[in-house]
């Protein structure tokens, strides 16, 4: 296991230990707490859906340029030939 496997699990490790102790001292009732986090989850699911989905459209548009230049190149080529 290399140092940044190592460095990633710890903080990974300590990230969750600090999760579970922050709930267990929450001052909200259970129920709050389980909505509040229902609420967040939701959000950043749909956060991350819309990031999927911009950068889907950044790479199609990336990979119609790179057609588009390529064939320009084939054209080019083939007047030249």
């Amino acid at each position: 296991m290399t140092n940044t496997n190592k460095i990633l699990t710890a903080v990974g490790i300590g990230l969750a230990a600090g999760a579970v102790l922050g709930l267990l001292f929450a001052p909200r009732k259970g129920s709050d707490t389980r909505e509040l986090l229902a609420k967040k989850g939701t959000k950043i699911t749909g956060t991350i859906k819309d990031g999927i989905h911009e950068g889907q459209k950044k790479f199609n548009s990336l990979k119609d340029g790179f057609k588009e230049g390529l064939n320009t190149i084939n054209k080019k080529v083939e007047e030249v030939m």
